[in-house]
């Protein structure tokens, strides 16, 4: 198995790269492979709405977006990671996540979502829910931990006296793998649950 990690921090070595870290360690426990991407220190536009990943299949900016596409594909899990910004993800990440849901067209249902916010105090459960979105648009079962998905600390480093904050990372590592690991059995089994055609309903006719 395998989960794809997208750090969304602009500190490589910061608090939310401590938490993703806590996770790591279970993962490896558990025989998961797993890999983080930085995207936090990059230059990642937002989406152009130019349609060109349509005709495609790609994002025409070709960053780290088109790279975590093809990792993101093969992967059982995605985990979004980002640092709270006045109650909200960091743009950078939100850009990257926008384009990689938009631009993907591979069928993402049942591929498990995770997302974890980091703040020195507030905004963490507004981040947490908007992050969450991005799964639950494409039939992605979202992984719940023992508390909301957070970890406190504003200097890089300070994440690591938060003990609750780590038990919480390390919790939501092992039922994500617990989840993985159980839909994979479902879809031996039973396969995955069958799609009606899209019927879409527009507000203006």
């Amino acid at each position: 198995m395998y989960v794809l990690m997208i750090n969304g921090s602009p500190r490589k070595n910061g608090n939310t790269a401590l938490a993703l870290a806590e996770m790591e360690k279970i993962f490896a426990e558990s025989g998961v492979d797993c890999e983080i991407m930085q995207v936090g220190n990059q230059a990642i536009r937002g989406c152009a709405a130019c349609g060109g990943c349509g005709k495609t299949g790609r994002c025409v900016f070709d960053d780290a977006v088109n790279e975590a596409a093809k990792k993101f594909e093969h992967a059982d899990g995605l985990v979004l990671a980002s640092p709270v910004y006045y109650a909200s993800a960091n743009g950078t990440l939100v850009s990257f996540a926008d384009r990689l849901f938009y631009s993907t067209g591979f069928d993402k249902t049942m591929k498990v979502g995770a997302s974890v916010a980091v703040a020195r105090r507030g905004g963490c459960s507004a981040t947490f829910d908007e992050l969450n979105k991005y799964f639950t648009i494409c039939g992605m079962p979202v992984v719940s931990s023992q508390y909301w998905n957070s970890v406190h600390g504003r200097l890089p480093g300070e994440a690591a006296g938060d003990a609750e904050g780590l038990q919480t990372m390390r919790t939501l590592a092992r039922n994500m793998v617990f989840l993985m690991k159980s839909i994979e059995l479902g879809k031996a089994q039973f396969g995955v649950p069958e799609k009606e055609p899209w019927t879409p309903t527009h507000f203006i006719r």
